[in-house]
């Protein structure tokens, strides 16, 4: 399958996320279900991969996948021997008994993925943190095609319609999600249909199923956020569904961070904004 925003435009994508508004109440029974069921809907026949993270959904995504008895690799990226994506990754697939594939770069790889990153975007908003994120889906990308898997599974999404950026913190929760959804296409979405074009993979995005996107934005912002945890619902039912506490409440910071490509990006730049690095190598 391809998922609707593959090559969509930016007012195309709007008019699909106006679409999905909708009035009423959803219990948390039935998001669960949704949830389940948009995973499972996009576990293809044959192998796949899962871009692993160790963070509540890429580790949700795994635990559905690992349960379905389905047959996937988790692919994992790191920049250095110090990056926290990396160990927590081998963390949740030891106590899930998860295929794990971890990829260490050192700089010189990091470099070879942030500059052809950085040139296969071109002009791009944020280009700090899409050839952060970016080039650890090229890198796990890469990784997957030797082992002849073409098909990722991704956790994209999920920030938008579970709250789950420092953005979303406020009065207007669920209208900071709209927001967000709404501009995905010029970001997140553009971003990995090229990388997926170039690649020649498919990446499969359960969090943006359609249904999936109306039950969630149904639920109160208060049950998404407070004072101490972003994306509360998700991660109350990723536990109840088995996964244990710990990886279910792991606070993780974003792609970049946790990958260390954001410090392999600003060694790069030296003395350069990270921004102004990035946009010369266009």
């Amino acid at each position: 399958m391809k998922e609707e925003w593959v090559g969509i435009s930016d007012k195309d994508w709007i008019k699909h996320i106006d679409s999905l508004k909708s009035k009423g109440r959803v219990s948390k029974e039935e998001l669960k279900k949704v949830i389940v069921k948009s995973i499972k809907e996009r576990i293809p026949k044959k192998k796949f991969g899962i871009l692993f993270s160790g963070g509540v959904d890429s580790s949700f995504i795994a635990l559905i996948c690992k349960q379905m008895k389905a047959d996937f690799i988790c692919y994992t990226i790191g920049y250095g021997e110090t990056a926290r994506d990396v160990e927590w990754a081998k963390k949740v697939a030891e106590k899930l008994d998860l295929n794990l594939k971890v990829k260490e770069l050192s700089f010189d790889e990091a470099k070879k993925y942030i500059i052809k990153t950085a040139k296969l975007l071109g002009e791009i908003e944020r280009p700090v943190v899409h050839v952060g994120v970016g080039a650890v889906v090229m890198a796990a990308a890469d990784m997957a095609k030797k082992d002849k898997v073409n098909v990722l599974l991704g956790g994209l999404g999920s920030e938008e319609i579970f709250a789950g950026y420092e953005r979303h913190q406020g009065k207007g929760i669920n209208d900071e999600c709209w927001f967000g959804l709404k501009r995905m296409v010029e970001g997140d979405l553009k971003r990995d249909s090229i990388i997926a074009k170039a690649k020649k993979i498919n990446v499969l995005t359960p969090f943006l199923d359609k249904e999936l996107i109306k039950k969630a934005m149904l639920v109160p912002g208060s049950k998404k956020m407070n004072k101490e945890y972003k994306k509360v619902i998700l991660r109350e039912i990723a536990e109840e569904l088995g996964l244990p506490k710990e990886f279910a409440w792991r606070k993780k910071k974003a792609a970049q961070y946790g990958s260390r490509l954001d410090k392999a990006i600003k060694k790069l730049a030296g003395k350069k904004q990270k921004g102004d690095y990035l946009r010369g190598l266009i």
